[in-house]
């Protein structure tokens, strides 16, 4: 959504839910609040949190790819443009599609006006919730208001302060915490791209060049287990030495 109108996404992903390893209670969660949506049941608003690289996004590409042929859409909603949501929720309530409003990597300051925007488009404007729009945005964090430590100084105002800071989030009836992965859950998901991919190297071969891969990028995540497996993928089929 650009300017008053919808533009089209030229270069789309084909990921799966078949590509992304781990998180099944998430993805569960997420999955089962679509399919009410499309199926003409209650539903919630999503909030996806958590750590970059767990799969936020992804698990939204994978489902608008799963259920694409029983009507469901996104538009993107450009995090500078959320004062805009209520036009682009009417734009969209007469078409003949479902759609997700997408705000990607949302985080906002506290006295920010399209904090406002937010939670009127979530609840509490005139402009009620259509049955074929839903609002799903992903942040790292939980609350998605940045809070500084200058928020708790006034102790008379500091629970109208933390109680503001909620009462975004709060809006958004599904809250699904997408947690960062330890040594354990990386590797497990190293294990299952590698033999997707059909690399066949000894396992702990592939554990010790995954766990170089993690300390050479600053961290363990399916993110980097999926460019690990990438660069591995692209070495063997080059029939050179994966190098890191």
């Amino acid at each position: 959504y650009e300017n008053g109108a919808l533009l089209p996404v030229r270069n789309t992903s084909n990921i799966t839910l078949a590509d992304l390893k781990d998180y099944e209670d998430e993805k569960r969660a997420v999955g089962g609040n679509i399919v009410s949506f499309i199926g003409g049941l209650p539903y919630s608003n999503m909030l996806l949190y958590g750590d970059k690289g767990t799969g936020k996004s992804s698990t939204i590409h994978a489902k608008l790819n799963e259920y694409a042929e029983q009507g469901l859409r996104a538009v993107e909603l450009p995090k500078e443009r959320v004062t805009e949501i209520n036009e682009v929720k009417d734009l969209l309530c007469t078409l003949p599609f479902h759609f997700l409003i997408f705000i990607d990597d949302l985080s906002l300051e506290e006295n920010d006006g399209k904090v406002t925007a937010l939670k009127a488009g979530l609840e509490g404007s005139m402009n009620e919730k259509s049955s074929n729009v839903m609002i799903v945005a992903t942040s790292n964090r939980r609350h998605i208001l940045k809070e500084n430590f200058s928020d708790r100084d006034n102790s008379v105002h500091a629970r109208d302060t933390m109680e503001d800071q909620l009462s975004l989030s709060a809006r958004f009836g599904l809250t699904v915490c997408f947690s960062s992965t330890g040594k354990k859950e990386y590797l497990s998901i190293v294990r299952q791209l590698a033999d997707d991919a059909g690399i066949s190297l000894a396992e702990e071969e592939l554990f010790a060049l995954a766990e170089r891969w993690a300390i050479a990028k600053g961290g363990r995540s399916p993110r980097r287990a999926k460019q690990f497996v990438d660069y591995a993928s692209a070495c063997t089929a080059k029939n050179i030495e994966i190098e890191i």
